[in-house]
């Protein structure tokens, strides 16, 4: 499990496991981590854990959130990352194997018209299929692999763009409207999850809110995000 080495002047102060899916940093006393400083933020920055990758992300903070000395908005955390906030360290341990899910992180993938294709026509004509004749599988044959997650993708329901869709082929999709409401859909082995990540509403599944939790989509649930609608399918 990953964690986070709190510190001030080289001394640590304490340990912090991130065994939760949101964890938020900042000055108010609900903060799962309270730094009380000035220089701090009451709602400073989030971390988000998905298996074994974390994401910082600031949240509009005053005075800025830095990690190794440079300012960030997002990051995708790296053993021994050293986040940075006021005089405070956080130094980021993770031993565990990680995702290669960083390109898909900060290449955020918003809702906007140039980044969303039209559906393809239910109604098109297809190539005929062909038929190989049947052939008796080698006694030896190889047991056929586990099924993967079928392709998922979200069709936009309402607004401009309604009609649209996009397909879920990332580790991590990233929707919404950055400042107001921000989510990720998590691309697992075992489905697809969404998770909150920005904004003070929590997003809608089938006019339910999914809180802070990871929250597992099943076909043809509707999402409510920053005012837009949109039906998540399975295509396959």
């Amino acid at each position: 499990m990953a964690k986070l080495i709190l510190s001030m002047d080289n001394l640590v102060l304490k340990e912090i496991p991130l065994n939760k899916e949101r964890t938020t940093l900042g000055r108010k006393a609900d903060n799962d981590i309270q730094i009380d400083n000035l220089a701090v933020s009451g709602e400073h920055a989030v971390i988000v854990s998905i298996l074994n990758d974390s994401f910082l992300e600031d949240l509009n903070s005053t005075n800025g959130t830095f990690v190794n000395g440079q300012q960030i908005k997002k990051h995708f955390l790296q053993n021994n990352d050293v986040i940075e906030l006021g005089k405070y360290r956080l130094k980021y341990i993770n031993e565990a194997p990680q995702h290669a899910a960083q390109a898909d992180f900060e290449k955020t993938m918003v809702l906007r018209p140039d980044m969303l294709r039209k559906s393809a026509d239910p109604f098109a004509a297809k190539p005929p299929v062909e038929v190989a004749p049947s052939v008796a599988p080698p006694p030896t044959a190889v047991p056929a692999a586990a099924p993967q997650t079928p392709l998922g993708a979200v069709q936009i329901l309402t607004g401009s763009n309604t009609g649209r869709q996009l397909e879920l082929t990332k580790s991590l999709t990233t929707l919404g409207r950055p400042g107001i409401q921000v989510a990720v859909i998590a691309r697992r082995p075992i489905g697809y999850f969404l998770t909150h990540v920005e904004g003070a509403r929590y997003p809608l599944v089938n006019d339910v809110v999914i809180h802070t939790q990871a929250h597992e989509l099943k076909d043809h649930d509707v999402i409510e995000l920053a005012g837009v609608k949109m039906e998540f399918f399975l295509k396959g």
